[in-house]
């Protein structure tokens, strides 16, 4: 949610274009009025109005159209965004305001807004998924549990199978490990990973470590470094103190959408409610920028 200009300004500037934009009044005039006097000359709502459009015109406008698409047909709440803006200031304590300013964010109203349109692209990226209680309570637990595993990393599947296939034989782990392994940090230690907690290895490789019990190993995982046979070793909890469940649902379900989205595909789901809100728009400047190829 990192920002480089300061948004409430560069919103003034463009809801004061909106508005003379889309009036009969006499635009002349408005657009003259002189904001700035310096002995040196004057500064006029044109004037200010045509800097940021060119610096920051087709970022802001971009924002400000999908917040429009989005919170048509999603809502959030403040107790939402109160949550969100809460959990950074506890984090940061009486360096929040600090931290808004080093960032580039403006104030916390400012901030809030960036969290309004984070949020509302979040419900977007989760509409059509089933994110159930149950769900989010396994998941509650696994954040309270960390786990103790080795691995086998090959390149192929084929090769994956076959380990697998000399595991069930009866082959030793640790032995395979060494022979098969690609990966050198510690196929020489029988690839034995240590204990570790969720938010530390890749979704895929976690989520199937945390369904094994103790002493199983499971089938072929693929992952974006191949494909890992995994033997859980142990399970303990957490020494990490963590919220109560009801406390972290928000976060939880949001874990829980982004291992069953890509991040393409979320932009493609906004991309195509942009496409579908029929935009037109009345700046010559920015008239394709919700073109299909333009959408970022």
């Amino acid at each position: 949610m990192k920002r480089q200009v300061l948004f409430v300004l560069i919103i003034i500037g463009v809801l004061g274009l909106t508005a003379c934009s889309s009036s009969n009044v006499n635009s002349e005039a408005v657009d003259s009025e002189i904001v700035v006097e310096t002995m040196a000359g004057s500064i006029t709502k044109e004037d200010f109005y045509e800097e940021l459009k060119g610096r920051y015109g087709k970022a802001v406008l971009q924002e400000m159209v999908t917040i429009e698409v989005l919170q048509d047909k999603y809502d959030v709440s403040e107790e939402a965004i109160d949550h969100e803006v809460q959990i950074l200031k506890d984090e940061l304590g009486d360096q929040f305001e600090m931290w808004l300013q080093h960032q580039n964010l403006g104030d916390e109203e400012s901030f809030r807004k960036r969290v309004y349109l984070s949020l509302l692209q979040e419900e977007a990226k989760a509409d059509g998924l089933n994110i159930s209680e149950e769900e989010m309570k396994q998941k509650y637990d696994q954040l309270r549990t960390e786990i103790s595993a080795q691995h086998i990393l090959v390149e192929e599947e084929e090769t994956a199978l076959e380990v697998k296939q000399k595991l069930d034989d009866g082959t030793d782990f640790a032995e395979l490990a060494k022979g098969y392994s690609i990966d050198s940090s510690n196929a020489e230690d029988g690839g034995e990973l240590g204990y570790f907690s969720v938010g530390t290895m890749v979704p895929e490789f976690e989520s199937a470590a945390y369904d094994l019990e103790v002493g199983e190993t499971s089938e072929p995982v693929a992952t974006q470094f191949g494909y890992h046979i995994i033997k859980l070793l142990d399970k303990q909890e957490t020494n990490v103190d963590i919220e109560p469940f009801e406390n972290m649902k928000g976060e939880i379900r949001q874990t829980l959408i982004d291992e069953r989205i890509e991040v393409n595909e979320a932009q493609e789901k906004i991309a195509k409610l942009i496409e579908d809100a029929n935009i037109d728009i009345k700046i010559e400047e920015f008239e394709e920028l919700f073109n299909v190829d333009t959408i970022n």
